[in-house]
């Protein structure tokens, strides 16, 4: 018998309609998952956003404020898709009200606030996972399966980038992404928090580090109204931009590999160019989200002059069974948070964590501090785990 969930999603731009279209779908790609979600309310403070999010997918309900959702007997878990600021507020009520709690990355705007979350879901016993998705992708865990298993050899160093085209265009609305005081560290939070999380997850945990960061559009037009995505906003009251565009950062892992981070959102003629590429002593494994279902690998003993092949992940990677019957049969990234929503759901049935959980989200966000700090001093500065 499959008993009925009550999920509510706080927030409800892009990422709130990625999650609600996530719970959707888990019946059709896990028919067996023993909680079946069902959508009893959408939270909003955009006048009519909450309403028309309601109508279109289905919530029982629709309110302006989160706090109802909070207070609301229904609902047993709670996806939070709002801007960063309000991630600490939202994630430590919910996990107080009992509810079990899928919250975006970064969890706030430092690691003083993720570290709050997770503590408050460690007191209250509910469950919590974190939107690190691109670890998520099969062929990401395969690279990790193939790293872990020694087919390159020892790990020496790796190269992770995240590069986007989103804020390059000179009239990009000044939203709240780009004030220190709700977007919190920009490109940091936003897109090397994606790539600290896919660093640890393929090596291990990341002792020191140094950073350099930079700002290449210092000046905004602010939006006369509301705004959704990465809107235009020409000819409005400029302000100033007051986080960070660019983020590059040498790093040192506990095994003794060295890594690049390169993070970058004013990035024109890139559209999500991420990826990694890890050598080890024996060979070396490549990935590129753009192609998302495929991996480069070169493994043998001639070191010189070795091959690279192509690898297209299949059903024995990963979740990929539950989404494509063979290899290269492509998987999308609204499947990645699919797979999340799985992993947070099974975690809920089983009472036992799946996936990324709040204390990836701490470390994380311990990793951005870091940055920051090595930026701010620049020096080398260790990473604080406490």
């Amino acid at each position: 018998m499959v008993d009925a969930l009550g999920v509510a999603v706080v927030g409800f731009g892009w990422m709130g309609r990625v999650h609600t279209q996530a719970y959707a779908r888990l019946p059709h790609h896990y028919p067996h998952l023993p909680l079946r979600p069902r959508l009893v309310a959408v939270a909003e403070e955009v006048p009519g956003r909450a309403e028309e999010a309601a109508e279109r997918f289905g919530f029982a309900c629709a309110v302006r404020d989160w706090r109802e959702v909070a207070a609301d007997p229904r609902v047993q878990a709670v996806s939070v898709t709002a801007p960063n600021f309000l991630h600490r507020e939202i994630g430590v009520a919910m996990a107080e009200a009992g509810k079990h709690l899928w919250i975006e990355k970064p969890v706030g705007l430092s690691a003083g606030d993720a570290r709050a979350v997770a503590d408050a879901v460690t007191r209250a016993g509910v469950q919590g996972a974190v939107g690190f998705n691109y670890r998520n992708a099969p062929a990401v865990e395969a690279a990790r399966d193939l790293i872990a298993a020694g087919d390159i050899g020892a790990v020496t160093h790796v190269r992770v980038r995240l590069f986007s085209d989103y804020a390059a265009h000179p009239d990009g609305a000044l939203t709240w992404r780009y004030e220190r005081r709700r977007g919190g560290s920009g490109v940091l939070g936003d897109l090397a928090s994606h790539g600290a999380d896919l660093a640890r997850f393929l090596l291990g945990d990341i002792v020191s580090l140094t950073a350099d960061t930079a700002v290449f559009v210092p000046e905004r037009a602010r939006p006369a109204g509301a705004t959704a995505g990465h809107a235009l906003a020409s000819g409005g009251v400029p302000g100033p931009v007051e986080n960070e565009d660019y983020v590059g950062c040498l790093l040192r892992f506990a095994s003794g590999a060295r890594g690049v981070l390169e993070a970058c959102r004013v990035s024109v003629g890139e559209q999500n160019a991420y990826g990694f590429e890890v050598h080890g002593t024996r060979g070396a494994v490549f990935w590129d989200f753009r192609r998302m279902n495929e991996l480069g690998v070169s493994r043998g003993t001639t070191f010189q002059d070795q091959p690279v092949s192509t690898v297209y992940v299949g059903p024995g990677a990963g979740e990929f069974a539950a989404f494509q019957p063979g290899a290269a049969n492509a998987m999308g990234y609204d499947d990645l948070k699919v797979i999340e929503a799985y992993r947070f759901v099974r975690s809920i049935a089983e009472g036992t964590p799946y996936g990324t959980t709040l204390t990836d989200a701490v470390r994380g966000a311990a990793v951005l501090d870091a940055m920051e700090r090595s930026a701010q001093l620049g020096s080398w500065v260790d990473i604080d785990t406490a």
